[in-house]
């Protein structure tokens, strides 16, 4: 009788060892996969396109990915001081280079996507924002704030400067600048009535959340130097993180860039 219970017990736990492999691959090493995260850093623009390719990522994989936004200055220099992340996404190839310079990273980095400004303005604005940039520089009064990214810690800030010199914008008067610890803040700013035009990511100023608040129009891309965006493994980053890299480089990934407002790398 003992031996006739050990055999069907016995059984039973080859039954039950053949439906987890039979079902396999998605109970257990589902299970696994749900425990695992990976820690990213990432510049302000990014924030609701990464959102989405990061739920796609986790319905495909069960992988959670973990986003620390910032400006990339920021960033970089936060990484350079230890903080615990497996990847930088940077709106620019110079902090990346800083990075690889420090011999912090994997290799030099890939090129994943071309950003893009836009000029926004609230919603109940007077400001002529659809004849561009000059025209609602120009039509600013003396007490009107503009505001854009910190051009020391964010790449989105250099272009917007670059983008007020080359549009003829006339310059503007001492404190009519505010100036947003990222992109991401200085939009705000714009959003929430603070600043009364503002130059941003394109992919921030059509994101549902912002675009509700806010007019806005594309720049053209000859005001500005080429937005090369640029992201990098760093030293010790995990398998499921270089799963989440070569994803951000794949045609799906892409695309949502593109529908986000971001050009494909060049």
């Amino acid at each position: 009788m003992h031996k006739s219970m050990s055999v069907v017990s016995l059984q039973r736990r080859q039954w039950a060892l053949c439906g987890l492999a039979a079902t396999g691959s998605s109970l257990w090493p589902g299970w696994a996969r749900a425990q695992v995260r990976v820690k990213v850093a990432a510049a302000s623009n990014l924030k609701f396109v990464l959102a989405d390719l990061a739920a796609l990522f986790k319905q495909e994989t069960s992988i959670q990915i973990d986003v620390n936004l910032g400006a990339s200055g920021n960033l970089a220099r936060q990484i350079l001081q230890g903080l615990p992340v497996e990847q930088f996404i940077s709106a620019d190839e110079t902090w990346v280079a800083e990075l690889v310079k420090a011999g912090r990273t994997q290799d030099a980095g890939q090129r994943y996507a071309t950003g893009q400004l836009a000029l926004i303005v609230p919603k109940n604005s007077a400001l002529p924002w659809q004849q561009g940039l000059a025209a609602a520089v120009r039509a600013l009064k003396p007490g009107d704030k503009l505001a854009i990214a910190n051009p020391a810690l964010a790449p989105y800030g250099v272009a917007a400067q670059e983008a007020m010199h080359r549009s003829g914008a006339a310059p503007l008067a001492s404190g009519q600048t505010v100036l947003g610890d990222n992109v991401g803040q200085a939009t705000q700013f714009v959003a929430t009535g603070a600043a009364q035009a503002g130059i941003t990511a394109l992919a921030l100023a059509h994101a549902p959340e912002v675009a509700n608040a806010v007019h806005f129009v594309p720049l053209p891309a000859k005001l500005h130097e080429p937005l090369h965006q640029r992201m990098v493994l760093l030293r010790g980053a995990s398998t499921s993180a270089a799963s989440w890299h070569r994803f951000l480089l794949s045609p799906q990934a892409q695309s949502i860039f593109v529908r986000h407002g971001y050009g494909l790398p060049q």
